[in-house]
């Protein structure tokens, strides 16, 4: 299973950091470009699409690279191009759904673990353990298994997965926070514990959930996309990177490699540049409070 990699982890092994330019150099910049063309291209594909994606054109099956089809044809005839445009959609909306749930209640679970404590605290600590314990994909099968292929249950399944890596993170770096003189100086002038969580914990600790939150978001559009790949994901004939590439396996035994290769192609490059905007977030951070 592909597993995220907490930012508390990327602090401690200096062969898992990237080079000290991704916090603001010009490959953090690239990647940052790079995710706002992606985003453009998922909500502008009909406009960008020359063709319907589900379009079949028995005359051009597995045509290669042309005017016509710049990125060639599937083994139904269906546009390349258009089906990765609109794959697009498939490919981020999943995994923002697993990271906005996923943050949500690593957050929630994370800061009462650490605000209440004892008890309360070894309870949630342990649950987030027993969580983490299963691989993510495992989880996700199950729930397909029960519920029926789609993106619905991958899509929770996934955010139930990846819940306990924003939830230990943040129990973390809210304990710290707990300790500093500011929140018992609050507490002293008869704060809610509430009330200094809301407007001064959880914005102290936001840029460190933000960091994770886009490495998060990488490894969820790798396993939905492998979920799709395998058949427990976005079903045919909707098109999906992952989908893609398991539709254009067969085609490359044919000598056909642009089906299965460009969805391949805008997988990596999406993990790679979410990794290293949360990196280079990560590292700003580790800057900052030194």
């Amino acid at each position: 299973m592909t597993t995220a990699v907490p930012v508390t982890e990327l602090r401690r092994r200096p062969g898992l950091r990237p080079p000290r330019v991704l916090g603001q150099g010009p490959l953090f910049t690239a990647a940052v470009l790079l995710l706002g063309v992606l985003v453009a291209v998922a909500v502008f594909a009909p406009l960008l699409a020359p063709y319907d994606p589900d379009a079949l054109d028995l005359q051009a099956t597995l045509a290669g690279s042309s005017t016509d089809h710049l990125l060639g044809a599937d083994q139904s005839g269906r546009d390349v191009l258009s089906r990765l445009l609109y794959g697009a959609r498939s490919g981020l909306l999943g995994p923002l759904v697993v990271v906005g749930l996923s943050t949500l209640l690593g957050i929630l679970v994370g800061v009462v673990a650490s605000w209440r404590g004892g008890w309360v605290d070894a309870v949630l600590s342990r649950s987030m353990d027993l969580v983490f314990s299963f691989p993510g994909l495992l989880v996700a099968i199950m729930f397909v298994a029960v519920t029926g292929p789609g993106m619905t249950a991958p899509v929770v399944a996934m955010a139930v997965a990846y819940t306990p890596y924003v939830g230990r993170l943040v129990r973390s770096i809210a304990r710290q926070e707990k300790a500093r003189p500011y929140i018992e100086s609050y507490l002293v002038q008869g704060w809610s514990g509430w009330t200094i969580c809301v407007r001064h914990l959880l914005p102290n600790i936001a840029p460190t959930v933000l960091a994770q939150s886009a490495i998060n978001f990488g490894y969820a559009l790798m396993d939905l996309a492998a979920l799709s790949f395998l058949g427990f994901g976005v079903q045919p004939p909707t098109a999906d990177w992952g989908a893609m590439i398991n539709e254009g396996e067969g085609a490359l035994l044919q000598g056909a490699m642009l089906p299965a290769l460009a969805p391949s192609v805008c997988i990596v490059l999406a993990v790679v540049a979410f990794s290293i905007v949360g990196e280079g977030i990560a590292d700003r951070v580790a800057k900052r409070e030194r």
